[in-house]
């Protein structure tokens, strides 16, 4: 069968931001054998590189090249530094990129992840637009910056850029936890200031009125693989238990329906009699999973707290990014 990877072939990173899910204290990363063991024993789609500043890896061009070879789709993420320093020719190897931007200032950037950030990342998006590479911005929506998400989309416009908005998960600390109420603040102010191109937030999605998905899409159709060799529904997932060793003697489909990916397609007894069931499945399960238990409902979830949630919202014209079927998160044409 066919599947999506999420990856990160490196945890190294010239930043530290405080919010930052990667593992700290070391220096972990998937060598190009290891690289190529996946594609040889899975059939890839897409391989989407994130978690550490990726131009970091020693093997790095190797490994576009590599993909390139293969046909397979490549796709990154970076706070800037990645796309400013990589020579051109790899740079065009990719099918599109993603550049961090969590506040709609320099200012605001800057003091989060560092001076001279805010324009490394709009440096990068310069360079890969002259080179005609897509370019989508990559927000972390938390509980210091829900009441921006209208001002990211008019970021993402200037600078000519699509927006995808992911949901802090509290991977180690929850300090950037959003409340009940700014979650469904930041998803109002995003949806009235742009065009939805897709949802696969579940909660989202249910709330919408979309319910186009089959649960949560982690652990259905795309693999994670960390710099640390485990193998993950999700990059937020806790306590992983299967290793790049699994490959030598598991299918896709066997690892897909190990019990950890099955964990991450539980559905909370309090959800079975949910209209929405069928396509939100409980919510985001990683989320769920770091706060303790799977089988509790969404936190984020309306209707267990008998409410109901009005999001106004424009449809945006079909367009290819890989990223929007394959993880939990929102993305927006401006």
């Amino acid at each position: 069968m066919q599947v999506s990877v999420g990856i990160g072939i490196t945890n190294d990173c010239d930043l530290d931001c405080a919010h930052c899910y990667r593992p700290q204290g070391r220096i972990y990363q998937l060598s190009l054998e290891e690289i190529k063991g996946i594609c040889e024993r899975l059939e890839v789609t897409s391989f989407n590189m994130g978690t550490g500043e990726s131009w970091l890896h020693p093997q790095f061009p190797e490994i576009v090249e590599y993909l390139a070879e293969r046909g397979i789709k490549a796709s990154m993420a970076s706070n800037g530094h990645s796309l400013n320093e990589m020579p051109t020719a790899l740079l065009r190897r990719f099918h599109d990129v993603e550049v961090s931007v969590d506040f709609d200032t320099a200012q605001g950037q800057d003091a989060f992840r560092g001076a001279g950030n805010w324009a490394s990342v709009m440096q990068a998006i310069d360079h890969c637009h002259a080179h005609g590479i897509e370019v989508t911005i990559l927000a972390t929506l938390m509980n210091t910056n829900y009441d921006q998400m209208d001002g990211l989309v008019e970021v993402a416009r200037v600078a000519g850029a699509n927006l995808r908005v992911n949901v802090y998960q509290p991977v180690g600390q929850n300090d950037y936890m959003l409340s009940y109420k700014q979650f469904w603040e930041g998803y109002r102010r995003l949806l009235s200031a742009g065009r939805l191109l897709s949802s696969s937030e579940p909660i989202v999605n249910a709330m919408l009125g979309l319910d186009t998905l089959v649960g949560s899409p982690c652990g259905r159709h795309s693999i994670r693989f960390t710099p640390r060799r485990y193998l993950t529904p999700c990059v937020y997932w806790p306590h992983p238990d299967l290793t790049l060793d699994a490959l030598e003697e598991m299918t896709a489909e066997e690892i897909l329906d190990s019990e950890q990916f099955r964990r991450a397609r539980h559905v909370p007894d309090a959800c079975q009699d949910c209209p929405h069931v069928a396509s939100c499945g409980g919510g985001c399960a990683s989320r769920r999973g770091l706060l303790g238990d799977v089988n509790q409902p969404d936190i984020y979830c309306p209707l267990v707290r008998g409410e109901t949630v009005e999001l106004d919202f424009t449809l945006a014209p079909e367009k290819d990014l890989p990223r929007g079927s394959n993880v939990c998160t929102t993305i927006i044409l401006p």
